[in-house]
Order: structure tokens, then C-alpha cells, then sequence
């Protein structure tokens, strides 16, 4: 399947909290889109794998993405190394996004960081001819590299490059993200208590997309970091 945007995270709910509604967005102007998680979040402090499994679904369906997968990378261990690159590349080439969206360059969980080097490395890579790379039926792929690679923000603070309106779709997101049950909070205050757990964390999230709006004179947006200097076709693309 040919995918206009392919959204990378390291855990089960990165992509709902740090890009959830920008997919939403496309989903609903009619962009094919993918979620790859890299791990199933097994170091997770609350739930289990089964419970996260069916949340993922529901999360994804809620969105309404054309497919979401799992790489089974080990959790709290992600490595920017050879055997995960190649995995990555595979995908990639596979389905041939335009954008890819991926974790933060900096921030509080050490596999964020780590996943946002292994897929902007892999998208590099993914470009190079020379590097085969085969599908599940043994024939060759293409080489392929996307148009963008960008950087969503999560628990830190960071500045973006630059913010999309997603006006219409931050109820459609926090949904998503209330997907997982077993991780936010429900208002029942239930198992251990993690600094994503809290009535707290998940008002941050949403008041953080309102304030984003809010400096671009929209309702909602989110922020994305870039490797690489952006640019526009004229000032009219310009909100």
C-alpha cells in the first residue's frame, strides 16, 4: 500500500500525543497514512501487552489510518544500528510516503531520542541504490526516500520550526489518546502513578495544542521540528 504520510513512534500513543490530530487531518482530506510502532511499550509502568494491543487498534481506528503495525523493537533499547535500519528501510520502501513523522530529537524518555535518529537515519539511507533491500516475497525494492522527514514534540518543551492547523480534529486526537486507558488518566486513579498518568499531563497536551492555535490565530495546532531548511511556493501558502 502507497502511503502519503507514515507516522513512526517508539511507543504505542507517541503518535496519538505528539501527532494525532495532524493525522487526523489528513485522514479526513482523504491522505492515505500508516503508524509503526516500534516497540509494544512492554516497560510500561501500567497495563500490559494484551490491553495495549486492543488500544493501539482502537486508537488507530479512531483516526482512522489505513493500517498500523508493530516492529516488536525491545522496549527502553532501541538501536541505531544496522538490523533496525534495514527493517526501517524495508517499510519505507514499501510504502513510499511523501512525510514521514517521527519522535522528538530531545526528550525525557531515552527511546524518544533514540527513535528519532533510527528513523531519519533510515529515511537517508532507504535513498541509497546500492543498499538492497527485499520484501516479504524475496523481490528487490526500490530505493526510496521520502520528501520530509519531521520531528513531532512530545514531553519537552521544544520550539518548533513550525506548527500545522489542525482546527476541528484536537477532539478527534485527545479521543485517540484516551484510547489508551490503561496509560492516561480516566478519573479513576487506578495502578501505579507515572508522570503521563495524571488529569495534569493530559490537560497539558490539549492546552498546549489550543496555545500553538492560538499563535497562529487557529484554534488548535501542533509542532513539528526539521532537519532541513524549509521553504514555500509563494506567501499565499502562508497562514
Amino acid at each position: 500500500m502507497k502511503l502519503d504520510l507514515l507516522a513512526f513512534g517508539a511507543h504505542p500513543d507517541d503518535v496519538e500525543l505528539g501527532c494525532g490530530g495532524v493525522i487526523a487531518k489528513a485522514v479526513a482530506q482523504g491522505n492515505k497514512v500508516g503508524i509503526v510502532d516500534l516497540t509494544k511499550g512492554e516497560l510500561s509502568s501500567r497495563g500490559n501487552l494484551e490491553l495495549r494491543a486492543k488500544e493501539s487498534e482502537a486508537a488507530a481506528e479512531i483516526l482512522g489510518v489505513s493500517f498500523r503495525k508493530n516492529l516488536n523493537f525491545k522496549d527502553g533499547f532501541i538501536s541505531n544500528d544496522q538490523i533496525h535500519q534495514l527493517e526501517l528501510i524495508s517499510i519505507l520502501r514499501e510504502h513510499t510516503p511523501k512525510v514521514v513523522l517521527c519522535n522528538a530529537v530531545r526528550d525525557r524518555h531515552i527511546d524518544h531520542g533514540k527513535a528519532s535518529d533510527l528513523v531519519t537515519h533510515a529515511c537517508f539511507l532507504s535513498g541509497l541504490e546500492r543498499l538492497e533491500t527485499y520484501n516479504g516475497h524475496g523481490k528487490k525494492q526500490s530505493a526510496f526516500r521520502p520528501q520530509h522527514v519531521f520531528h513531532y514534540i512530545q514531553w519537552d518543551e521544544l520550539t518548533p520550526d513550525f506548527v500545522v492547523d489542525i482546527t476541528g480534529f484536537l477532539a478527534k486526537k485527545m479521543d485517540a489518546i484516551l484510547a489508551f486507558k490503561s496509560q492516561f488518566y480516566d478519573g479513576k486513579n487506578d495502578g501505579p502513578q507515572t508522570p503521563i498518568s495524571s488529569l495534569n499531563f493530559l490537560e497539558s497536551v490539549e492546552s498546549r495544542a489550543k496555545n500553538m492555535g492560538r499563535l497562529i490565530f487557529k484554534d488548535a495546532a501542533e509542532g513539528f521540528t526539521t532537519d532541513r531548511q524549509l521553504g514555500v511556493e509563494n506567501f499565499d501558502s502562508l497562514l
